[in-house]
């Protein structure tokens, strides 16, 4: 466990002897309705506003307190955020998709899955009102660049 040191007590990992390269990171993750839920906000509008741009915003919000959320992650400065909300009208869902760009001596995976998961909970908490029962899945990393290890 790299964040447990010898004496079995956690501690943040010493990336000070990293170079500071460009490191993207793109997250991903899916928010299914049922058929009648997702009829009525597929096209971004609700009673609590405009679906899209909150979750937006919430994403972006999420990944820059990143490091406040997950203990021992390190703060990082970002360079660039974005989060798209894409419709997929045959599984009725929203894809959420976030990129995260910084120059560091660490990576943006743990951004750019912390945005994926505060948008997707964002158009929860906007629809929960329709039905309780939709379902948040599939978040993951689609890909990191930069660093010792690109995957």
């Amino acid at each position: 466990m790299s964040h447990i040191n010898k004496k079995g007590d956690p501690y943040i990992i010493d990336i000070s002897h990293k170079d500071v390269t460009e490191r993207v990171a793109v997250a991903s993750g899916e928010i299914k309705f049922d058929k009648e839920t997702y009829k009525k906000i597929k096209s971004f509008e609700t009673k609590k506003g405009n679906l899209e741009k909150t979750a937006i915003i919430g994403g972006i919000m999420g990944a820059k307190e990143t490091s406040r959320l997950i203990p021992l992650c390190h703060n990082i400065p970002i360079n660039h955020i974005n989060i798209e909300v894409i419709k997929n009208e045959k599984k009725f869902s929203l894809i959420v998709q976030s990129t995260v760009k910084t120059n560091a001596n660490t990576g943006v995976e743990m951004e750019a899955l912390t945005a994926v998961t505060i948008s997707c909970l964002t158009i929860y908490d906007m629809c929960k009102y329709l039905n309780k029962k939709i379902k948040i899945q599939n978040i993951h990393l689609v890909s990191k660049k930069g660093g010792k290890s690109n995957i």
